[in-house]
């Protein structure tokens, strides 16, 4: 099958993936700590470069608030002065919606981690505008969709790095990309099921073989 064969060695560049999507399922990523995926999927609604600069601000956010103790949890980070956090991340869009984020899970479960699996085990890709995190203005589909992965949901974020990977692996097999974001979803999640891969692990290897440079610089990526 030319598709499995293609994804395969896309696969082999990238044996990293599989340890990251563990974390991600099992609600691990940065230790298991929720601020900071919280503060993680709000940086990425912006659509800029994750191993360059979100990463690397999310660790600046960590050492200078979390470390501290000034952070401790969700409940914190919802009540927390926007503009002390604007010191390190500009943009208030991107705090607005971790700040939002954060009081509504915090509502759900006095434990972080608790509340963002419960989150997202009821979470659902159709009619995600209307779930109480994806009403969240500044919210889109990616940030929904990276949210619920951190929650152990395995899934796929449509957008532009894994449609662009993808658009190359469609190209090899004659195949065409769908448009609509929910439709994309269904396909990788289908692919991933036709080529033995799950969903996750297709949707990190496409940031991790678009990154290929820095995530070399980034060995120990939270």
């Amino acid at each position: 099958m030319k598709l499995k064969t293609i994804i395969d060695k896309y696969m082999a560049k990238v044996p990293q993936v599989r340890k990251y999507c563990k974390d991600c399922l099992n609600v691990k990523r940065y230790n298991g700590n929720v601020v900071l995926m919280v503060v993680d999927a709000s940086f990425v609604s912006l659509g800029i470069n994750y191993f360059k600069v979100v990463i690397p601000k999310v660790l600046e956010f960590k050492q200078r608030f979390v470390d501290n103790g000034k952070i401790v949890n969700l409940k914190d980070l919802s009540e927390y002065n926007v503009d002390e956090l604007t010191t390190i991340w500009k943009n208030k869009r991107s705090w607005n919606v971790a700040k939002e984020i954060s009081s509504y899970l915090s509502n759900l479960d006095e434990d972080d981690k608790r509340a963002l699996i419960r989150w997202a085990k009821n979470s659902k890709l159709e009619n995600w505008k209307k779930d109480p995190i994806g009403r969240i203005r500044g919210v889109g589909i990616n940030t929904y969709q990276y949210l619920r992965m951190m929650g152990g949901i395995d899934t796929v974020m449509p957008d532009k790095i894994v449609r662009r990977v993808f658009k190359g692996i469609f190209d090899e097999c004659g195949l065409s990309v769908p448009k609509d974001d929910l439709e994309f979803v269904k396909e990788i999640e289908k692919i991933a099921k036709l080529t033995g891969y799950k969903p996750i692990e297709l949707c990190w290897m496409t940031w991790f073989v678009y990154n290929l440079d820095s995530v070399k610089s980034y060995e120990l990526i939270a």
